[in-house]
């Protein structure tokens, strides 16, 4: 391709691609896919991006199609591959000048320099780094900065190489430039430094871009580019040198407003100090031994003393709350029971620990977790009330601790309690004895305070065991609480009378203060029912969950949605008796049901039916005459969670229960097999005796949405496959007979047998499961296809599985 008359033709196509019209949009995307494989193609590519005259959009179009086309083609192996001597000529061309204006397009262009980086650095490309280290010395800004991007995207590239031959080469690399990177950071810091109080706001941003971009290539290098990072003396330095450059720019921060254009780069710089201590940690935790004392020292003074007033700000709080946890919990610094048999590092950590954490320090951090960090904000408090879905999604979440406040807090106080357990259940012992008896609903600190002790009891649950007569507390603190004015309050909200109401509003108010408190007795009671709750308290559980449920004032602000997803446990736990719950079970299940059909989010949906499962499976058949309004509201749920995968599969295994515990059969699978093989005859006359048509009602439902989910052809299997075998078996094993549709459904099971899949198992049942109910119905339809999947299936599985394959086939 002749670049002066190709670059032409290519631009004019490119710019068609920049269209909206769709007409012209579709050839020119068509055009340029047969151009991908042309050789000069990326040539071409260069020069039309390289050209600042030319239109940003095109421009930008160019780079993109040059960054995808490396995945493709840049491999000497790749079908199609680009000719090394093209190569070299591009490699040549996009170091050649690192001056690119749109800041949009010059990270695009650092990306792609990175991604050929990774495949030719720096073998074909040995001129790279020198070109990178020379650029980002000129006094040219523009240059500079460029040069710079690109530098901390090739480090980032070339460090999250794996092989053991590639990273040799990037410790060989940081071994080679980690000084000259130090003294660049150094410098743009101390330039930043200078100039942050000169008023210049354009300089002090330019200077912190800088700042903050070596930093980054100063991260990767300190974590990735050493074996024995602790014996390099510049590595230290650096490490140590954080935390004064910490404090500076902490400092900084009183000075540059929150409307400060610096102010986003700034606290994203300070993060990422506090990153480089986090993964440095994390990688290589006993060269961090020497910066445990000062690390606890730093993170503790600023996020639990004054000395962090007017300077910290959230996510700087919850970075360092990671780092003493990281500390806390690491295995690597944990002694074994046997000191002897304990590596001299972890004894070393373990010391310096041992030393910071004195009784004194221990009592500060748990106290102001506690009475600091656990107190409901104000914000808090009216998403609560306007939005209490919201808020429950909020509070929940795997990973939510390593960036949200109050979940980073709480995680702390788990770990330091855990592991600090006989130096801290004093403490909060106490705390929760000057919490006795009722709290006086005007002072709203005093209900916050009394929130934030129960939360922490209610974590430390299980480390406060042998210390909490729970059963006591719940009949004389915790049952009170849940009782509060509830009486007084359903007759005034009752009341007809204008002037009774009018007279009685504070005890209304008096409710709606109390509210945040009673919701968390009712969670406190969930995380202790499990450790620690006499079996014959839960009556009066049950009884104070109801009147909750029924509060109509907790209706009209859908409290009683918290109240119910916070009380689940005393359903879902091993003690559960369900001759002590079946009183209270049809109150329970209508006002489940009708949550279920309240609320709105996907997530509290799913909660709600995992209790819905978790009643059902309990009570058995016991739940017959209550479920019919939930099997009518169920196909109308499916149809409205199309587009919500795992709300389906809580569907799914709320149908399972269903089918299961509505029916009058209590055989296991094992048992019905067992019988089946054993006494066919006499199986048989205990299923049709068990059922009769009972489970046939359900098939209009249950028939399409095994269908669906036993379909490989479907997407939605990856997510519902597991569940809709399982709902497939049951169905089977509570069916009096086969039926056109049930039979018909069994056309799904020749593609999972192709899977070879762990749902094998289940597969086998539920083929004997046809067998039982109508073996020469089933065989003449399905037969043929059978045998031919299993012959392709015997050579695929171990030896298990063929002899469940034979044991099938000896029933045909």
């Amino acid at each position: 391709m002749d670049l002066n008359s190709a670059s032409t033709v290519v631009l004019q196509v490119l710019t068609q691609a920049t269209s909206q019209d769709t007409a012209v949009l579709k050839p020119a995307e068509e055009q340029l896919k047969q151009w991908e494989t042309q050789p000069g193609f990326y040539s071409v590519l260069l020069n039309i991006f390289t050209n600042h005259t030319l239109d940003i959009n095109v421009r930008w179009l160019a780079v993109l199609y040059f960054k995808n086309g490396i995945d493709r083609y840049w491999r000497r192996v790749a079908p199609h591959a680009l000719s090394e001597e093209e190569k070299s000529t591009l490699r040549a061309g996009l170091i050649t000048n690192f001056n690119e204006p749109i800041n949009q397009i010059a990270t695009q262009i650092a990306v792609l320099i990175a991604k050929v980086a990774r495949l030719d650095c720096p073998r074909q490309w040995p001129e790279l780094i020198p070109t990178l280290i020379e650029s980002v010395k000129v006094q040219d800004d523009l240059r500079q900065h460029r040069a710079l991007l690109t530098f901390y995207h090739v480090t980032k590239t070339l460090a999250s190489k794996r092989l053991a031959a590639d990273r040799k080469l990037f410790y060989d690399l940081a071994s080679g430039i980690y000084s000259f990177a130090c003294s660049l950071w150094n410098h743009h810091t101390d330039t930043f430094l200078q100039q942050v109080s000169s008023g210049n706001e354009a300089a002090v941003l330019s200077s912190l871009e800088r700042t903050l971009l070596s930093l980054k290539v100063l991260r990767k290098l300190t974590v990735n580019g050493f074996v024995e990072p602790h014996k390099n003396m510049e590595v230290m330095g650096f490490l140590h040198g954080i935390f004064e450059r910490l404090k500076q720019f902490l400092e900084c921060s009183r000075s540059i407003g929150t409307d400060n254009v610096c102010r986003d780069r700034l606290e994203k710089t300070i993060i990422l100090f506090t990153k480089v201590l986090l993964d440095f940690l994390d990688q290589h935790p006993f060269s961090f031994t020497p910066l445990i004392q000062r690390s606890l020292e730093f993170s503790v003074s600023y996020v639990f003393t004054e000395v962090g007033e007017g300077v910290t700000f959230e996510r700087f709080i919850v970075q360092c709350m990671n780092l003493i946890k990281m500390i806390v919990k690491n295995y690597a610094y944990k002694p074994s029971k046997n000191f002897e048999d304990s590596s001299p590092e972890t004894l070393e950590a373990h010391k310096i620990k041992m030393t910071f954490f004195t009784y004194p320090t221990l009592t500060e951090i748990c106290r102001r977790l506690v009475s600091h960090y656990f107190l409901l904000t104000e914000e808090e408090l009216t998403m609560w009330e306007e939005d209490p879905e919201g808020f429950t999604v909020e509070e929940t979440g795997g990973d939510s601790w390593k960036y949200s406040l109050r979940p980073c807090t709480e995680v702390l106080f788990i770990d330091i309690f855990h592991e600090y357990n006989q130096t801290l259940t004093p403490v909060l012992l106490e705390m929760m004895q000057t919490l006795q008896g009722p709290t006086n609903v005007e002072d709203m600190n005093a209900l916050l305070i009394k929130d934030a002790v129960y939360n922490a009891v209610g974590l430390a649950a299980y480390e406060l065991f042998d210390s909490v007569d729970f059963d006591q507390w719940f009949k004389n603190q915790l049952l009170p609480e849940l009782q509060v004015i509830h009486n007084r309050q359903i007759m005034i909200l009752q009341s007809r009378n204008h002037t009774l109401r009018n007279k009685l509003t504070p005890i209304l108010n008096f409710a709606q203060k109390y509210k945040p408190l009673r919701r968390r007795v009712i969670w406190l009671i969930g995380q202790w029912i499990s450790v620690k709750f006499k079996s014959d308290l839960r009556p009066m559980l049950y009884e104070a969950i109801c009147n909750l449920l029924q509060d109509q004032d907790l209706v009209e602000d859908q409290e009683r949605f918290k109240v119910f997803l916070n009380c689940s446990s005393p359903v879902d736990d091993f003690e559960f008796r369900t001759d002590q719950f079946l009183p209270y079970l049809e109150t329970m299940f209508t006002l489940l049901f009708q949550l279920l059909q309240q609320v709105t989010e996907c997530d509290t949906k799913m909660h709600v039916l995992h209790v819905l499962s978790c009643v059902i499976e309990r009570v058995n058949m016991q739940i017959r005459p209550y479920v019919g309004c939930l099997v009518q509201y169920l196909p109308l749920l499916w149809k409205q969670s199309e587009e919500h995968n795992m709300l389906r599969c809580a569907i799914l295994t709320t149908l399972i229960h269903l089918v299961q515990d509505t029916c009058f059969l209590y055989l296991s699978s094992s048992l019905f097999y067992f019988l089946f093989l054993m006494e066919p005859m006499n199986a048989s006359g205990i299923l049709q005796k068990g059922l009769g048509a009972d489970s046939k009602n359900l098939y209009p439902f249950l028939l399409p949405v095994i269908q669906l989910s036993t379909d490989v052809s479907q997407p939605p299997h990856v997510y519902l496959l597991e569940d809709g075998l399982e709902l497939w078996l049951v169905t089977l094993e509570n069916s009096p007979c086969i039926t056109p549709e049930l039979l018909r459904i069994f056309q799904n099971m020749s593609p999972l047998l192709e899977l070879s899949s762990e749902s094998l198992r289940t597969c086998f049942k539920i083929i004997n499961g046809y067998i039982f109910l109508s073996s020469t119905e089933f065989l003449q339809t399905y037969a043929v296809g059978l045998c031919q999947s299993f012959c392709e299936l015997l050579n695929e599985i171990n030896t298990e599985g063929q002899v469940q394959v034979l044991k099938v086939l000896s029933s045909f």
